[in-house]
Formats: C-alpha cells, sequence, structure tokens
C-alpha cells in the first residue's frame, strides 16, 4: 500500500482557536530534569533520539523503549545547556517513568528529578506561537502544526511571570484538539508498551535517530524500518461519538481482531471525537467501515496524514 500525505477533510476549529491564537496551562504535562555532565551522554544510551548532538536551546522529540522495542514513553525534549535537559512528558506516567530511567544511571555522572512543581507548562497556538519570545528563564519549546496554525509549549519557572497579558486564552480542550489534529501523540498511561516508534509515525516527525548508538530496542526499531516492516501507522481521524486513548478499532469484516488502536483523543467541537489511530495498513485498502471499541461502536472515517512519511530505509 502506498501512502501519500492527505489534505485534512473540512475541520470545525473550536472557538478560541484563531489565527491570532492564545495561551493555555498544561497541567497534564510534567518536567523530568537531567542534570550533570554526563546528562546527554546518558539519555544517548536510553533514548531514540540524538541528544548529543542536539545543540543547546533546541527541542526534540524522542522515545523510551522497552528492550522489544515498544514505546515506554515519549517526550519534548529540550536540551537547556549540556548538562541540563528537560524531559517533558504525560504526567500520568512521570512517576513510572523516572522511575525506570533512574534504575540505569549507575556511575554516570546525571541526576534525574521530578521537577514538575518547579515549572509552569503554557501551550501557545497561532500567533500567540510566534509572537512570543522567551524571557530570561523562560524556554520556548515549539511543536508540529495543527492545520498550518503554529504550536509551541512555554516553559517557565514558577518563580517567573508566564505568556504576555496580550496573548488571549485558550481552553485546554482546544490544546488537546491541537495535540490531535497535528498527528503527533505523546504516549500516556493506556498506551504504554502498545507501540514500536514506527506505529506512531515517530520517524517521520523527528523522533528517530537512526545514525546514533544503541538504546533499548534498538535492534527491533532498525530492523523495521531497515526490512520494510512497518504494517501499522498513526493516522489522524474522525469518530462519530465517544472515544478515548486505548481502545480498540475494528472492521466490519473482522469482529473479533482489532485493526488499529486510539493513541490519542480529544472531543471534536463539531461533535464526536478528534483521534490519532494506530491502524493496520491493510485494513485501510477494503472498503470495510472501522469502528471504536468493537463492531457496533462509533465508525472512524476521514483517516488522514498531515505530514509526509519517510520512505523505508
Amino acid at each position: 500500500m502506498i501512502i501519500q500525505c492527505m489534505n485534512s477533510p473540512d475541520v470545525t476549529l473550536p472557538t478560541s482557536v484563531t489565527a491570532e491564537g492564545g495561551a493555555a496551562r498544561l497541567t497534564h504535562l510534567g518536567v523530568i530534569r537531567v542534570l550533570g555532565e554526563d546528562a546527554a551522554k546518558y539519555l544517548q544510551g536510553q533514548l531514540t533520539q540524538d541528544m548529543v548532538l542536539t545543540k543547546p536551546g533546541e527541542t526534540r522529540l524522542a522515545a523510551f523503549c522497552n528492550p522489544k522495542g515498544r514505546m515506554l514513553a515519549s517526550f519534548i525534549a529540550l536540551k537547556v545547556t549540556q548538562e541540563e535537559i528537560f524531559l517533558i512528558c504525560s504526567r500520568d506516567i512521570l512517576a513510572a517513568t523516572l522511575k525506570r530511567l533512574s534504575m540505569f544511571v549507575l556511575r554516570s555522572k546525571a541526576k534525574l528529578t521530578d521537577a514538575t512543581e518547579q515549572f509552569d507548562l503554557f501551550g501557545l497556538i497561532g500567533q500567540a506561537a510566534q509572537s512570543q519570545v522567551a524571557a530570561t528563564g523562560q524556554y520556548l519549546c515549539p511543536l508540529a502544526p495543527a492545520d498550518n496554525l503554529a504550536r509551541a509549549i512555554l516553559v517557565c519557572p514558577t518563580d517567573i511571570a508566564g505568556p504576555s497579558d496580550e496573548l488571549g486564552e485558550l481552553d485546554i480542550g482546544s490544546w488537546h484538539w491541537a495535540d490531535v489534529r497535528s498527528g503527533v501523540a505523546l504516549v500516556t498511561q493506556p498506551v504504554v508498551e502498545a507501540f514500536v516508534p514506527q506505529m506512531l509515525n515517530y520517524e517521520s516527525i523527528g523522533g528517530v535517530n537512526f545514525k546514533k548508538g544503541c538504546y533499548p530496542g534498538q535492534e527491533v526499531v532498525a530492523r523495521s524500518q531497515f526490512r520494510g516492516a512497518i504494517k501499522r501507522r498513526a493516522f489522524v481521524a474522525h469518530v462519530n461519538g465517544a472515544a478515548q486513548a486505548g481502545q480498540e478499532i475494528f472492521t466490519s469484516a473482522d469482529a473479533e481482531q482489532p485493526c488499529g488502536l486510539v493513541a490519542l483523543a480529544a472531543p471534536a467541537p463539531g461533535g464526536g471525537t478528534e483521534v490519532i489511530a494506530s491502524l493496520q495498513l491493510g485494513a485501510l485498502d477494503g472498503a470495510d467501515a472501522l469502528t471504536v471499541a468493537g463492531p457496533g461502536g462509533p465508525t472512524l472515517t476521514g483517516w488522514h496524514l498531515p505530514y509526509p512519511l519517510l520512505d523505508d530505509i
């Protein structure tokens, strides 16, 4: 099956999402701080991203996998300096992720801590994401756009003022919707160990570096890419009803064996739910209907890719 980047179907924007955009407080995300002269070197051996070559001030998408290549967590990784890196992740997996990452530090000169309470995180959309300038002590992390609307996360120490008062307020529902529309899903508790990175298109959106050294699951991730063995891909789609992360997807031709999984979901402003769904490519070849949570569940339609996929190597 040849997959092409398709234009997004007509979509209704949330009322708070305009070209001018605004800012929303992101309480569902947390921050792991990695501090020490071996910070980048240590993460180099744990994540799918090259944290050694990443320059201070740059933001990268990265995954943390188990030995079978399944994603335990994923991060928006901000390299503050050569000796300090922030890993922004879903708050519901932060404690478990921090514990597992800390197990392998051993003699490395790096310390990992939960720094969530030390920072306020704000999601910026539209002109707000483009016009906001990080003040001293703040950090601006650009993200993938959503329907051509720029997005970013502003990381603010709690003792420093947040976004400019001139920015409009953005409700959190609109931010979640934009997250889905971007086609980039961070791992949350319902989908821990459900995907190898390519099932969420991480190699195509800058989340996997195939030239760096080893990390847990590296052989599985590389083999999938080099042998053209990628059978599932992530798509943005619409569910005509309620849906949530972790729910299985079925075809009308097979009510027993799921053909996909919902990775991320948010209520759509026009009704129903917008989702990122990881789907078996074979399930998209036929005319069979796709349904969520069982053969009698709400239908999944309008699947598309908001960005091109990297060719198999």
